[in-house]
């Protein structure tokens, strides 16, 4: 066994789960401990850090989408991107980190979409254009 599969089996051990979720150009580092269901980003508590409804919503959906509310403590270490990358980010690194404490919560999850990194990120700006499609406006005189 390496050292990377003995830190992973003696953290499992410990009820510690980590995994790595990304998003556009977010990168989201998870760590789940049984708890109370306390998520804390970047040192500071989710309420804070994530000022709309919306994106606390979109971190949390994982737990209630296979009824584990409550039941983890979640530190996260989120770099990159705004903060709705860094929500999907998390939601992401949140759901790899719940098929590692249990194999079973993968079906749910995957139904969901939750465990597909969703590759879409902003399209790179051409020349000639303004942007990555819009043109200079066309005059005929």
């Amino acid at each position: 066994m390496s050292i990377a599969q003995n830190i992973k089996a003696a953290d499992k051990k410990a009820g510690r789960y980590a995994a790595t979720g990304k998003r556009k150009d977010s990168v989201a580092r998870v760590r789940l401990t049984k708890g109370t269901g306390k998520i804390t980003i970047n040192g500071r508590e989710m309420s804070a850090y994530f000022g709309r409804e919306v994106l606390r919503m979109l971190v949390t959906h994982p737990f209630k989408a296979i009824e584990m509310e409550g039941k983890f403590d979640v530190v996260a270490r989120c770099h990159g991107g705004g903060l709705s990358g860094q929500a999907g980010a998390m939601r992401h690194g949140i759901s790899k980190a719940l098929v590692e404490y249990d194999e079973a919560n993968r079906t749910e999850l995957k139904k969901l979409g939750f465990l597909t990194r969703d590759s879409r990120v902003v399209e790179s700006k051409k020349y000639g254009h303004r942007k990555a499609r819009r043109s200079p406006q066309f005059s005929k005189r």
